[in-house]
């Protein structure tokens, strides 16, 4: 049996996300989807793990809305928030750029907030923001 309407299949946000960043910051960043396994031996480059918050169909078959909860951790919160700040630009450069399979119509700011991560009480905390974007996608 066939629908009557299209089928449109949404690029994943993540991927999308995480292979334009990976081209645009400092060599040595890590940039996944997920923390590394010896994430603390890796907060000198910096790292960025970036995952689908959630989002919703804009226009049908054309466009959907996705928020992206992109954790930022450095050696330092300076360090931190410079590659928050690092990650919001890019993110912004992004719109209208031809990306790997997405064309990004809209990028928009939610929230940037301070939330060091410890592992546990015998360690010290690991700087980290979380920057909040939401992303207007398409279909390449």
């Amino acid at each position: 049996m066939s629908s009557p309407l299209p089928v449109v299949q949404f690029p994943d946000a993540e991927q999308v996300a995480t292979t334009y960043l990976r081209g645009k910051l400092p060599a040595g960043t890590v940039v996944g989807t997920e923390w590394p396994d010896d994430l603390e031996s890796r907060l000198d480059a910096g790292i960025v793990a970036v995952t689908r918050g959630g989002g919703a169909v804009d226009l049908p078959f054309v466009t959907e809305d996705v928020t992206l909860d992109i954790d930022l951790l450095g050696q330092s919160k300076k360090a931190a928030h410079t590659l928050a700040q690092q990650v919001r630009g890019w993110l912004y450069a992004a719109s209208r750029e031809p990306t790997p399979g997405a064309l990004i119509y809209r990028v928009r700011d939610v929230s940037l907030v301070w939330l060091p991560y410890q592992p546990s009480a015998e360690t010290d905390p690991i700087p980290r923001y979380v920057l909040v974007m939401e992303l207007r996608i398409r279909p390449a």
